[in-house]
């Protein structure tokens, strides 16, 4: 926070931001963090948004440690162990100062998470809690309607009362419903956004073939060859020259989205083992020791510590204001970034060096899913959650979108958590009794004849 001041930008700040400073719901994507930053609007400080995601950043650290020391019973350097990741990497650090989504949505799922770990048989108040934290993510980042689902799936299978569980779920969507009601209102469509097609055709983009396809005549202008394709996914929706544009319709709009959802679903549907190619090529990609410029200069660049800051982008959100112009409002001042020396330079040093390798973060999801083998016959116990909303987070945008480095972080704290979660007394008893298990039935098994007496 010394070293730059008074936060950091990325390319999607000024949406959120422009959804702040004009409350509409935003088509590209839901308005949760809008909200955050909405509630901080009389302030006028960046800074304080940022001091609030460093803040949540620790409370993710506490609330790991806490779940492992009291409810499953690590010592307290194990506990401590499983929450460095979380507190030191640099990436996380970073995210957490940029004005963006990913540390409160990632601050929403750990807290619910928790909840649903530290209380076997919830109360009709903690499950209220886990619906409503879990309905607040999914407004935040779409991708948290899938862990509640992940969620109301392990009450299940614990056998939690039926009321406590149905609670939960209603909690968790009656959010979505209001919104997706405010959204209507707007853009005649009961949803949540109008990018899931859009969004999907990025991931399609570079494997479509319409030869095999055989689209509908008003799907033709999402053809393209592929001497002609652009290099990245993302280009298929933000680049120029990107098919989207053959349309008159914005490239947002009810139709746009249709439309592409449509073509994708019937690329996917011709095309399976292509998809399942690209989307396990983005995967894969997650658990490389090496971090690499991924998708562009551009983009990587805004996930660093920089010795320079880049200027407010003058791009036109309205008619009256441009995102810079907004960016001041809010601050009432000068919002662009400063970089402050020595403070950005211990940063930028720092970040060369203390981070989570994408191969040590597949090591962790290893552990993890060793850790759940003992407990099998009860689906892993209580690690099933994490680990599934760990490894969904990172499947999610591979399957849906693309591949990019901030996706990762949020799978972070859960990973650690299940991975330290495989240490506990209760997994430790369980493989000391199965070894002795062994052992006895070895001792107790007569030895078999020699038979060589029968051969002679």
């Amino acid at each position: 926070m010394l070293g730059y001041r008074p936060a950091m930008f990325f390319n999607d700040s000024f949406d959120y931001l422009h959804a702040a400073m004009d409350v509409y719901p935003h088509p590209l994507r839901p308005n949760g963090y809008s909200f955050l930053l909405l509630i901080f609007k009389p302030f006028h400080s960046f800074a304080l948004v940022v001091a609030v995601q460093h803040l949540m950043g620790l409370a993710m650290g506490l609330m790991i440690y806490a779940l492992l020391r009291r409810r499953f019973g690590l010592p307290g350097w194990g506990a401590a162990l499983a929450t460095v990741p979380v507190l030191l990497d640099a990436y996380q650090i970073q995210l957490e100062h940029l004005i963006l989504s990913d540390a409160p949505f990632t601050f929403l799922i750990v807290s619910a998470i928790t909840l649903v770990l530290w209380h076997a048989r919830p109360s009709w108040q903690v499950a209220a809690g886990i619906g409503l934290l879990l309905g607040a993510a999914s407004l935040t980042r779409t991708l948290g309607l899938p862990v509640l689902l992940v969620v109301v799936g392990y009450m299940v299978l614990r056998r939690v009362r039926w009321r406590i569980v149905a609670l939960t779920l209603v909690s968790g969507v009656l959010p979505l419903i209001a919104y997706s009601g405010w959204f209507y209102s707007e853009h005649q469509v009961f949803n949540t956004t109008e990018s899931n097609g859009i969004f999907l055709y990025a991931r399609v983009y570079k494997f479509a073939d319409c030869d095999k396809i055989k689209p509908p005549v008003d799907e033709i202008p999402f053809c393209v060859q592929a001497e002609n394709r652009l290099p990245n996914s993302q280009d298929g929706i933000w680049n120029r020259r990107s098919p989207l544009r053959r349309f008159p319709e914005a490239r947002f709009s009810s139709d746009q989205n249709a439309r592409a959802s449509s073509f994708s679903k019937r690329a996917i549907t011709a095309q399976p083992g292509d998809y399942l190619q690209v989307v396990a090529h983005d995967f894969f990609r997650v658990f490389r020791w090496e971090r690499t410029v991924f998708p562009d200069k551009d983009t990587y660049r805004q996930y660093e510590f920089e010795k320079e800051a880049t200027p407010l982008p003058d791009w036109r959100m309205s008619n009256d204001a441009t995102a810079a112009q907004e960016a001041m409002a809010y601050e009432q001042g000068n919002a662009r970034t400063r970089v402050v020396e020595p403070f950005a330079g211990v940063m930028r040093t720092y970040q060369d060096h203390v981070y989570l390798r994408g191969t040590l973060l597949g090591f962790i999801l290893l552990i993890a899913l060793a850790g759940m083998l003992p407990l099998w016959r009860r689906f892993g116990g209580a690690a099933l959650v994490p680990v599934l909303t760990a490894v969904g987070l990172l499947l999610a945008p591979a399957a849906t979108a693309e591949f990019d480095y901030r996706y990762i972080l949020p799978t972070v704290p859960l990973a650690c958590l299940a991975a330290a979660m495989a240490f506990s007394p209760e997994i430790r008893g369980r493989v000391r009794g199965a070894r002795r298990r062994r052992a006895t039935d070895t001792e107790d098994t007569p030895a078999e004849p020699d038979p060589e007496p029968a051969l002679r």
